[in-house]
């Protein structure tokens, strides 16, 4: 089938007859106006049509280099919306400022097809050179528009149908376009929709590239859309000056530009500063919490985080590699299609440390970390054991970062935390309206936002058995379903595992399947805990100067007592006493009076380790010691209890309550589902109690 209709005459003679008539179609001015444009400003001529300009391969290497981040931040997305289309005779394509074409995703026959016309990679779609079209007219306008058939300036484009919108970088002007085009003769707003969701997600994805060291703050008036394209986010570096904001938070705050939110400070916009923000966002397990409008009564919810990890150094990449025209087949044949590859990233050396004053100088973990490296790179599953706290995660982000997949996602997920019912929905997405509060446009799940890249299960023990059979045939298929759907998407991902406890003992008690632990337990490595650890030393001064801002000092009595503290939390606790302690010390040497959690009365120590005494385990349904609705059941220990020194605001039965919760956390090593099960009270039931008592059950070391 050709792509070029005939009858261009007719076609030259009605835009010459719009613009020198002045017969404007009040429902197509964005084409009149294009067509003006195009006679008038580039003195084009609808009858001598003319083929878009092809910059050649040497000349578009700066170009692939200036839009190498968005180029990178675009194509998983424009190979996801490809996929969503399902259209073989449609090509996604991406083109920057000048209307060059930087990246393209199609079938071979369409590509074949189109590239005679110029739809292809070097190709030059500005208005000034090919006339009316979708990229072109896009740039023009700073819009989205939908240029059909006829609305193109030149008749050899008659036939192709191109919808268009701007994707705008985190300083809010147009970083690039992108565009379907396709032979449907059809409106396209709906395409025009999925565009502009397309687009929002590479420009999130742009923000969180480029400000990899800033704190990442979610924020909506309603707490459902944090965490979903929805979102308003803002980029905040460690003073709480805001760095850049997406359109959504714009939108939200009842701002025009970026320019009246960049480094005005968190405390401008909203009734909160970033350590609060921080600190009620990690106490709240990274869900949303309350915050309100600076000098206004409207309520946001939101959550703020550290700063992502920084990734290993990219490798250096040939402009084929960064821009390239992807052809894949029809959604149907997907594994037949022919698909641009990347090199692998470059390994760190061996041992060494992580961003956050985390190092791997133990010569068990160093070891352990070549270990998984290696087998990791024969695309081999890692399952990780080790104590909470122990910095699990920390080292499954090592892995990564020093393995084939590095140019993509780590992805992590906590079993632990996520209620039952969202774990499945979690995991592998769901369709728009699959279940009561879904979004309406549906969600990408965690397992295909890893494809490419890494997934971390955290406390894979607490998985579900039902869930645990999907997994299973995720893992052995390399398909995903989302719920809803009978669609299957295949992805193509590093597995991690992690937990504390000892899953062989868990599958001999039917508590996990057995074919499940084989296929996640490739090679099983356990991770020392902090109290036996090597370069302990190492370890507390790199966090110390991430948690003082480089300015802690230790005197050496406090040292001695850092090192030989047993630290049963681990890492995570390590981190909380030096914070502490930065805090008090307040730029002086820190001395033995700024580690008071290191005394309280039944503290372990490597010299002296007194065992804990665990209370009575409750039966169902009773709170003999904690109380979740107030009442008879709390005052009964009124007069037994002592408020803690370091928590004033608690009173007398509050601070019996917390003791006991930490006993049962500590004696069910705090594993929040265990504990939830013991009292027979939900885990959110339990976490608002947690969080009321100032227990922090956050997870940033695993």
């Amino acid at each position: 089938m050709t792509l070029v209709l005939q009858g261009h005459d007719r076609h030259a003679d009605r835009i010459l007859d719009v613009v020198r008539n002045g017969m404007t179609d009040p429902g197509n001015e964005v084409v009149t106006r294009s067509w003006i444009r195009c006679l008038n400003e580039y003195q084009l001529h609808p009858e001598r049509p003319r083929e878009p300009a092809i910059i050649s391969n040497a000349a578009m290497q700066s170009r692939f280099e200036r839009q190498a981040d968005v180029i990178e931040c675009a194509r998983y997305e424009m190979t996801t919306l490809y996929q969503q289309l399902g259209d073989a005779d449609s090509a996604v394509v991406l083109t920057d400022t000048d209307g060059a074409i930087v990246h393209m995703v199609s079938s071979p026959e369409f590509a074949a097809e189109a590239a005679p016309l110029g739809l292809r990679v070097g190709a030059v779609w500005s208005e000034r050179e090919a006339g009316t079209n979708g990229m072109g007219t896009c740039l023009a306008s700073g819009a989205p528009v939908s240029i059909r058939r006829d609305d193109h300036f030149f008749s050899q484009f008659t036939s192709l149908t191109c919808s268009a919108v701007p994707v705008f970088d985190p300083s809010g002007e147009i970083a690039a376009v992108l565009d379907v085009t396709s032979r449907s003769s059809l409106m396209q707003q709906h395409l025009l929709v999925l565009l502009g969701m397309t687009a929002r997600m590479i420009e999130n994805r742009l923000i969180d590239r480029r400000f990899s060291n800033a704190h990442p703050l979610h924020f909506h008036s309603r707490p459902e859309f944090v965490y979903t394209l929805h979102e308003g986010k803002l980029a905040v570096d460690g003073d709480g000056r805001i760095l850049a904001a997406n359109r959504s938070a714009l939108f939200q705050l009842g701002l025009q530009s970026v320019d009246e939110v960049r480094s005005r400070r968190i405390e401008d916009l909203f009734q909160t500063s970033l350590e609060d923000m921080l600190q009620r966002s990690s106490s709240s397990s990274f869900h949303p919490v309350v915050t309100y409008r600076a000098n206004a009564a409207l309520r946001f919810f939101a959550v703020a985080r550290q700063p992502a990890s920084e990734a290993a150094p990219a490798p250096s990449r040939s402009a084929r590699s960064i821009g390239s025209s992807m052809t894949v087949a029809p959604p149907a044949g997907l594994p037949n299609g022919t698909v641009a590859t990347r090199p692998a990233a470059p390994r760190p050396p061996r041992g060494g440390s992580c961003p956050g004053g985390i190092t791997f100088k133990d010569s068990r973990l160093a070891n352990h970390l070549e270990t998984a490296r290696r087998v990791i790179a024969r695309q081999t599953p890692i399952l990780l054991r080790g104590e909470t706290g122990a910095g699990k995660e920390v080292f499954a982000k090592a892995v990564h970062e020093g393995s084939p997949h590095a140019h993509g996602n780590f992805v992590a997920v906590n079993c632990a935390s996520l209620p039952e019912t969202l774990i499945e929905s979690e995991l592998f997405g769901y369709r728009a309206g699959a279940f009561t509060g879904a979004q309406r446009t549906g969600r990408r799940g965690k397992i295909l936002q890893a494809d490419g890249g890494t997934l971390f299960l955290d406390e894979i023990a607490d998985m579900p058995l039902e869930l645990q059979a999907r997994l299973l045939r995720v893992l052995d298929e390399r398909q995903v379903t989302p719920l809803g759907t009978e669609e299957t998407h295949p992805v193509d991902f590093q597995l991690i595992s992690a937990s504390h406890g000892h899953l062989p003992d868990l599958v001999r008690e039917g508590r996990f399947r057995e074919d499940l632990y084989y296929r996640l337990a490739g090679i099983e490595l356990t991770l020392p805990p902090l109290r036996d650890r090597a370069d302990k030393r190492e370890l507390i001064h790199g966090l110390l100067a991430t948690e003082s801002g480089g300015d802690g000092v230790l005197s050496t009595e406090a040292e001695r007592l850092l090192l030989d503290y047993a630290w049963p939390g681990n890492i995570r606790q390590l981190r909380h006493v030096l914070r502490s302690a930065a805090a008090l010390a307040d730029g002086k040497p820190i001395v033995r009076e700024h580690l008071p959690s290191l005394f309280i009365e039944g503290a372990p120590t490597v010299a002296h380790k007194p065992a804990v005494v665990a209370p009575p385990m409750p039966a169902a349904g009773a709170a003999s010691a904690i109380s979740f609705s107030g009442g008879p059941a709390a005052e009964a220990h009124e007069a037994e209890a002592a408020p803690e020194p370091a928590l004033p605001k608690l009173n007398p039965i509050q601070a019996n309550e917390r003791q006991v919760l930490l006993q049962m956390l500590e004696q069910h090593r705090w594993n929040v589902s265990n504990v939830a099960k013991a009292l027979d009270v939900s885990r959110n039931t339990l976490y608002r109690k947690l969080h009321k008592l100032h227990i922090e059950i956050s997870h940033p070391e695993r």
